[in-house]
């Protein structure tokens, strides 16, 4: 059996960049490797961490050497030399604290398993994860075109989040982007999980890189508190480049376009902009959303490309605040796209 310490240093080791990233922030990426003077941050070239290979073995993953001194070990082993720490259970604490898992309570019966799939289990993985930026969530979403704050509740990153396959697969385990998908009331009854690439800014190399669990029909991850106007699409990366050229303007992702149409609005709206996809599926899902919002001034706003967030990547913050300038109602237009509400691109 596989103990809780080298457990540890495992997980770590899959998320080895962010780790060195972490506690050896003077250090830099040189291939295949993390390069920095040594265990305590000081700047140089004689440690060497690597940041790719196998789970165990000469080549893991984790392993790390420093030439001058000859000190060498995983990385539980730097931590607890960069932290100066004289005890195992401090390095395990810490370790813990840094992939986001809970720590073991001693003289506690633990909590029953939440059931696969349900609501708990999301407010669970969402409460297990942490804001997002600086972390390779935020690298993912600024690789994405998405400018401005990324400090929404809605949001956190987890390094660690278990993915099979099927029933037949073994565990994998790969950073993820994590979405609170919440109720009018601000309930969380689901979650999204986007699966990161664990050394480049994208989704993770495997077929299905996002799954959902919990309950979303009805509701959304949600970007502002609406009350009178709301701005609703599909994809969270669709309503944070949308948000990026309007920032004021309150907005919720369903997810789908299936889910844009079964949205829950609140009591109070009195104008709906139906940001869609430009596609048939966008478009089906606007007009049942339109059916359902009777009374309500339903307005869309449309792409040039497929979705707002290619706009973005495509037209620039400029070109995209042109084309939504001419879809907002002259009333809204003083509202969401005062001059000083521009934001700068993030560098």
């Amino acid at each position: 059996m596989i103990s809780a310490a080298a457990e540890l240093a495992r997980r770590l080791a899959r998320d080895a960049e962010a780790v060195c990233r972490h506690y050896l922030s003077k250090g830099r990426r040189s291939g295949r490797y993390w390069i920095a003077g040594d265990v305590q941050n000081t700047p140089g070239r004689s440690l060497y961490v690597r940041l790719q290979g196998a789970d165990y073995g000469p080549g893991a993953a984790g392993k790390w050497t420093d030439a001058a001194t000859g000190e060498h070990g995983d990385l539980l082993d730097l931590i607890a030399l960069n932290r100066s720490h004289h005890r195992l259970g401090e390095t395990m604490d810490e370790a813990r604290s840094f992939l986001a898992l809970p720590r073991p309570a001693a003289n506690r019966s633990h909590a029953a398993p939440a059931p696969s799939g349900s609501a708990e289990a999301a407010r669970r993985l969402f409460h297990a994860g942490r804001p997002i930026p600086g972390t390779p969530a935020d690298a993912y979403l600024r690789a994405r075109g998405i400018l401005g704050p990324l400090d929404w509740p809605a949001l956190r990153f987890h390094p660690s989040v278990y993915h099979r396959a099927d029933k037949a697969s073994p565990l994998e385990f790969w950073p993820a982007l994590l979405a609170a998908v919440t109720a009018l009331d601000g309930t969380t009854t689901g979650l999204l999980r986007t699966w990161l690439d664990r050394s480049r800014p994208a989704k993770a190399p495997i077929a299905d890189p996002r799954r959902a669990l919990g309950h979303l029909l009805g509701n959304s991850v949600r970007f502002g508190t609406a009350t009178d106007i709301l701005a609703a699409g599909e994809g969270i990366e669709t309503m944070l480049a949308l948000k990026s050229s309007l920032p004021l303007l309150p907005m919720a992702a369903g997810l789908s376009a299936n889910h844009l149409a079964a949205l829950e609005l609140p009591s109070a709206l009195r104008r709906l902009y139906v940001a869609r996809d430009n596609d048939a599926a966008g478009r089906h899902a606007a007009e049942r959303l339109r059916e359902r919002a009777a009374g309500l001034d339903v307005r869309e706003l449309v792409p040039v490309h497929a979705d707002f967030n290619l706009d973005l990547c495509r037209l620039g913050l400029d070109g995209m605040r042109a084309l939504l300038t001419d879809q907002l109602a002259p009333i809204d237009r003083p509202r969401f796209l005062p001059d000083n509400c521009r934001i700068q691109p993030w560098p």
